[in-house]
């Protein structure tokens, strides 16, 4: 049994016209074997209808092995070899299920220019790739998290060593690289910190003085908005802003010149990767971090004044009063001891992430987010470990 081309019945009810040139022959052997004798030219003008009408045929008659023959082929572009590999992506599997044969040199020669069996062996790969169960799934995440624990420990030695050698040697320290973090992390930080604190602020007297003026306990209104954003709400909301802000810029930073091999540029020239990128980072976080929490203090209490004195009826010397009265040198000194230390986490992660980047652009994004969502975890969990020493330490 035979099937010319001209006249191959793609199963809508239309043919093509007998004048048509004759590009294949399908042929019917013994044993479920069909045999495909392409002719002519195989290129962009044909490839497309010749993959529909044979992947029509093989679903139809759904051979057992197939064979196509290449003798009469006289040209075949890069059209033609991407018709080659989905016919057999679509044919038979199983050893010798699909065949090529007598390919011409020129036609061998393209196949071997595309490098057609290795193409071929990926399409056969992807084919019986199947997706990992659960437990495979659990296991690979398993030996990721442990392998990103190891380098987060080994990077945290590293980080230490860089930071010891340039207290004992002062003059290593990149002094302009230093102040250019600190200008990126805390001055141009300070409009947003400063709004958003304000409005904190604003927030917490209104819904603090709604219960309190049912007791005339105006005043006090001072005493909760001070005490709660200089103990608690002032670090862990400035963490938060510059973990944002900057411990995604050190990640895409530090990503991007990993990408680019500039980090091994570095290397290679005798540089210590660590301390000529990471310490400038920790050490201008560390510094401004806690400044920054002084101001959202300021602004915030600043917030919590204009409720009172605009709706509370207090004056400003009342208010300011009882917010000193309130506050201790204590409440001061923990709050900026924490943002300290959650300045350290923010420098760390986003760094960290930064060095793990591997691949391309997509992997950049990818460490940015992880540097922003695990410096925000970070940064709850040692505040919640600030509040049980504190409340045992009390």
């Amino acid at each position: 049994m035979s099937l010319y081309g001209s006249v191959f019945d793609r199963g809508d009810g239309m043919t093509r016209s007998d004048a048509q040139e004759r590009d294949y022959e399908a042929r019917e052997t013994a044993g479920g074997q069909w045999t495909f004798a392409l002719t002519g030219r195989i290129d962009a003008g044909n490839a497309s209808r010749l993959l529909s009408e044979i992947n029509h045929l093989l679903r139809e008659k759904k051979p057992l092995r197939v064979t196509l023959d290449l003798s009469g082929v006289q040209y075949m572009d890069d059209f033609g070899v991407l018709l080659l590999l989905e016919l057999k992506r679509h044919g038979p599997t199983g050893e010798g299920a699909f065949r090529i044969l007598n390919p011409g040199p020129k036609i061998q020669e393209i196949l071997d220019m595309m490098d057609f069996e290795a193409l071929a062996e990926e399409h056969a790969a992807l084919k019986k790739k199947r997706p990992p169960n659960a437990l495979v799934r659990l296991g690979e995440a398993s030996i990721r998290q442990f392998s990103e624990g190891r380098f987060a420990l080994s990077f945290l030695g590293d980080v230490c060593l860089a930071l010891g050698y340039v207290i004992l040697h002062p003059r290593s320290l990149r002094g302009e690289d230093t102040i250019q973090a600190m200008q990126r992390t805390g001055v141009d930080a300070v409009p947003i910190v400063g709004l958003i604190s304000l409005l904190l602020g604003l927030i917490m007297a209104f819904m603090s003085a709604v219960q309190l003026e049912q007791f005339g306990a105006n005043i006090y209104v001072a005493s909760l908005v001070s005490l709660a954003m200089v103990r608690e709400l002032g670090p862990i909301m400035t963490a938060i802003l510059v973990a944002g802000r900057s411990g995604s810029s050190y990640a895409a930073e530090i990503g991007t010149m990993k990408i680019s091999e500039e980090v091994d540029a570095l290397y290679s020239m005798g540089f210590n990767t660590t301390r000529f990128l990471v310490v400038p980072k920790i050490l201008a976080s560390v510094l401004v971090v806690p400044v920054l929490t002084l101001f959202s203090d300021l602004f915030a209490i600043f917030g919590g004044l204009i409720v009172g004195v605009f709706m509370l009826n207090l004056t400003a010397g009342a208010y300011v009063d009882q917010t000193i009265q309130t506050l201790s040198l204590f409440d001061v000194s923990w709050g900026f001891f924490k943002s300290a230390v959650f300045g350290l986490l923010i420098a760390y992660v986003g760094c960290l992430r930064g060095f793990q980047v591997r691949g391309g652009a997509a992997a950049v994004g990818q460490a940015t987010t992880s540097a922003v969502v695990s410096g925000i975890f970070l940064i709850i969990l040692f505040d919640s470990i600030f509040a049980v020493i504190l409340t045992y330490w009390g």
